[in-house]
């Protein structure tokens, strides 16, 4: 009697576990500064949850001053929450590609260095799958000037960065760094991607 009652509590909670994963999933990308990533996914309808973090490299736990050096080998990169009744994984591919430049290798603007990678780090076979189509497509078409070079690796440990970097452009609007850079970055969001938006 008490292993079927074991059992039926195993069977509940992986039952729990996949409608969980149903209606919440995640997806991990690496566009540049990640204050600007989490700004834009943030506003995005169907996103749960933007954290901005580390992921990549070969430091257990580094520090934002770690990664700065360049020598550990992560990328700034948020790590979004979504569900997927509400937005598709090809959708936040769309908005990944079309927010920043994935032509520059190991920059963004006037951010250099290989923690500034374009990258998408996928979670499962068709996380990799979406995104390696949408990258041929890209480059197929000749939608950029030069080849895109956005690299596509397999998820590995994402260490959440600092309390200070969380949430940095709603804490912190109105310091030059936002209103230069972020900013014209959020204003294009609501132009090409208004219907995908929050209310």
């Amino acid at each position: 009697m008490k292993s079927i009652f074991i059992m039926t509590l195993v069977l509940l909670s992986a039952i729990g576990a996949d409608a969980q994963s149903k209606n919440s999933q995640k997806a991990t990308f690496g566009m540049g500064c990640f204050w600007c990533s989490e700004a834009l996914f943030q506003r995005l309808n169907g996103v749960k949850e933007v954290k901005s973090g580390y992921e990549g490299g070969n430091v257990a736990n580094p520090s934002y001053e770690d990664v700065c050096t360049g020598t550990t080998g992560h990328a700034e990169v948020i790590e979004v929450t979504y569900d997927p009744a509400k937005i598709k994984y090809e959708e936040l591919l769309e908005v990944f590609w079309k927010s920043h430049d994935p032509t520059t290798l190991n920059r963004q603007g006037a951010d250099v260095g290989t923690q500034y990678r374009s990258v998408v780090f996928y979670h499962n076979e068709e996380q990799k799958q979406l995104a390696e189509k949408y990258k041929k497509e890209l480059n197929d078409t000749k939608a950029f000037d030069k080849p895109v070079v956005t690299a596509i690796n397999k998820a590995s440990t994402f260490y959440v960065a600092e309390g200070y970097h969380q949430d940095y452009f709603n804490k912190n609007s109105n310091k030059p760094y936002c209103r230069l850079v972020i900013l014209p970055k959020m204003e294009k969001l609501e132009k090409v991607f208004k219907a995908k938006l929050k209310p």
